[in-house]
């Protein structure tokens, strides 16, 4: 990745819906170049799909953080509990952490009882696991608001 690459990048992170002919534009490439390197940069793995940020509504419910510790770090025990995440959508991320805690998992729980349910049926039956802590968050901080001055970060 060159620097016209990981501006391509960056612009498309604040803004995934942006034209290609104003992508091209503030690059500095013509249409059909910045196109190209789109595409190589999602046909080697780099940008790997789009999606939808969506402002989180009370309906939604519970977002809680989970900090996981195993009993130990070996290869086989990090393989057995990501395997055994993958398993179960209710945990909608899962990071292997340095330091501590080993993982951080987020949810969604529609209430404290549905967290409560999800607890006990699932994240305390993953294999491996040696502490469990958990965290409520009270609101969501946007991490930019996904439209930006024409110009602005060059």
């Amino acid at each position: 990745m060159d620097a016209i690459d990981r501006n391509i990048v960056r612009l498309l992170r604040l803004n995934g819906r942006m034209p290609n002919r104003e992508l091209a534009a503030e690059v500095g490439l013509s249409p059909s170049a910045c196109l190209r390197r789109v595409g190589n940069l999602e046909a080697s793995g780099v940008i790997r799909g789009y999606t939808a940020i969506v402002a989180p509504t009370e309906r939604d419910g519970l977002i809680v953080i989970i900090r996981i510790t195993l009993e130990r770090q070996t290869e086989a025990y990090l393989n057995r509990f990501e395997e055994a995440v993958r398993q179960h959508p209710e945990i909608e991320e899962c990071f292997l952490m340095t330091g501590d805690p080993d993982y951080i998992l987020r949810i969604t729980a529609a209430d404290a009882a549905a967290y409560e349910e999800i607890h006990k049926t699932i994240l305390s039956r993953l294999p491996g696991v040696e502490r469990i802590h958990s965290s409520i968050a009270v609101r969501s901080v946007p991490k930019h608001a996904g439209v930006r001055p024409k110009g602005a970060y060059r």
